[in-house]
């Protein structure tokens, strides 16, 4: 049984790295054993699975934009079951890595996409969000520079990476299948949150202030590893749309099998996020997606069941008793306390921006106003709303700005999916295109579009969205 272990023959520089990893094997367990830290037994495998990710990176830049999308959306298992650092740099450094990666192999890429009215339009943002750090409301640098991460640099960064990156087909159905795949994964944590109860961390997060936003009436809103319930919430409702979409469309069995299975756990997640948000986030992404179809039955007989729904929600009560139906339910209730204590804040909100057309500078409200603007007048109300809180940062100038774009980038997808030619490829369009409707609308009631996972989808469903047209016509074989 060991005699074929006697051909194999190693050099100098191997036993050398063999003798190496011995005694840096042993003296990391004498470490973590006088240390009583376990940490530091495990620190040569760190070492050797990030030199491994580095080399297979610099091979393949896909590597690490398929890295990055993992990260994005599992960002919260880290950060609340280790802690320790700010996990949220992880996504800078990766995004770094994966930009050199493609320098490295400029010779491989075409670099024409990036002179596309998408990438056009995400750099005028990140210039404009760049100059409101000399806004005259005099907001902290410290609180610019925290907010425009996720406000600018991500989306002109995930979205240049997208263009350049993801040109061919099987690429889409890569992407497709994994931000589906996560989502799963996110489901099941969020049902096992709910079933069974939080883990360590996650518990630790609402002992420490989480719980007044997330335990609701003895309820427990489910977050999973997601930011808060909000996020997950309105991610799940997207991924409603996106999982039916891919059902109906896809041929193989297996897949819409998958997709289909698909469909009902992310429902069920919705509810029992106990967000209100994601109603709008599940009747803006359905909508989008019966207008892509051009499917005037496929049109009717939606917006009818989509009516019936909206209705359903409004004028009965049958399913109060369920917890997830019932918070659902007050999104359409005109008289919902915490509704309108939303519409009051607009107001004050209104008042004092009325002299501030530009605003009141980026990182001024929400938590990074309540950390670094505390004296800021700003920082004393929630904006409960990503459309909000543009409207308060860039002024009426801005938000009247940031709303054209989108809304110009959703019909010029709006265009390009109607042309699209391949049937295979068109049905991944249509959901990744509904998805950022969906995302887009929920915003206005959370803080969405703008924190991941939901950043990343948008951004990098944009870039295929552009991209589509200029993809070659060789054959998908995954699906």
């Amino acid at each position: 049984m060991l005699r074929p272990l006697k051909t194999i023959k190693l050099s100098k520089k191997g036993y050398a790295f063999i003798a190496l990893g011995v005694v840096v094997a042993v003296l990391s367990c004498v470490w973590s054993i006088k240390s009583q830290n376990p940490a530091f037994f495990f620190a040569p495998v760190l070492v050797l699975v990030s030199f491994a990710f580095l080399v297979a990176l610099f091979r393949e830049p896909m590597v690490g934009l398929i890295a990055t999308i993992a990260y994005c959306f599992l960002l919260g298992i880290p950060a609340r079951e280790i802690g320790g650092v700010s996990y949220g740099m992880g996504i800078e450094l990766l995004l770094l890595l994966t930009l050199l990666s493609v320098w490295y192999h400029a010779p491989r890429y075409n670099f024409s996409g990036l002179r596309s009215e998408l990438m056009a339009l995400m750099l005028i943002w990140f210039i404009i969000s760049v100059l409101e750090v000399m806004n005259p409301s005099g907001a902290s640098v410290r609180g610019w520079l925290q907010e425009i991460r996720g406000a600018a640099l991500y989306p002109l960064l995930i979205t240049g990476l997208g263009t350049i990156l993801l040109t061919k087909k099987k690429y889409v159905t890569v992407f497709v299948g994994l931000i589906v795949t996560l989502s799963v994964i996110a489901a099941l944590n969020g049902v096992k949150q709910k079933q069974i109860g939080p883990s360590r961390g996650e518990q630790a997060f609402l002992d420490n202030g989480g719980a007044v936003t997330h335990i609701l009436g003895g309820q427990l809103r489910v977050f999973s590893f997601y930011q808060d319930a909000g996020q997950f919430g309105a991610s799940m409702a997207v991924f409603v749309i996106i999982a039916l979409v891919l059902a109906v469309g896809i041929k193989q069995f297996r897949k819409r099998l998958y997709y289909f299975l698909c469909v009902p756990l992310f429902g069920y997640a919705m509810l029992i996020s106990g967000t209100r948000g994601s109603f709008f986030a599940l009747v803006a992404a359905a909508a989008f997606a019966l207008l892509l179809t051009k499917n005037f039955k496929a049109l009717l007989i939606g917006s009818i069941l989509l009516g019936g729904f909206v209705g359903f929600l409004k004028f009965t009560t049958i399913g109060n008793a369920n917890y997830g139906i019932y918070r659902l339910r007050t999104a359409v209730d005109p008289q919902d306390a915490s509704l309108n204590l939303r519409f009051f804040n607009q107001q004050r909100l209104a008042q004092y921006l009325q002299s501030r057309p530009l605003g009141g500078g980026l990182g001024v409200i929400g938590a990074f106003g309540h950390e670094y603007n505390q004296g800021q007048f700003l920082a004393t109300i929630e904006p409960d709303s990503y459309w909000v809180k543009v409207w308060a940062m860039y002024g009426i100038v801005g938000f009247t700005l940031w709303f054209c774009i989108i809304m110009y980038l959703l019909g010029k997808c709006c265009g390009i999916i109607w042309k699209a030619r391949d049937p295979d490829l068109k049905v991944k369009l249509i959901a990744l295109g509904a998805g950022i409707a969906g995302v887009f609308l929920c915003s206005y009631g959370n803080e969405v579009i703008n924190n991941m996972p939901s950043s990343i989808m948008v951004n990098l469903s944009f870039a295929i969205i552009f991209n589509s047209p200029r993809m070659s016509d060789e054959k998908t074989t995954l699906h």
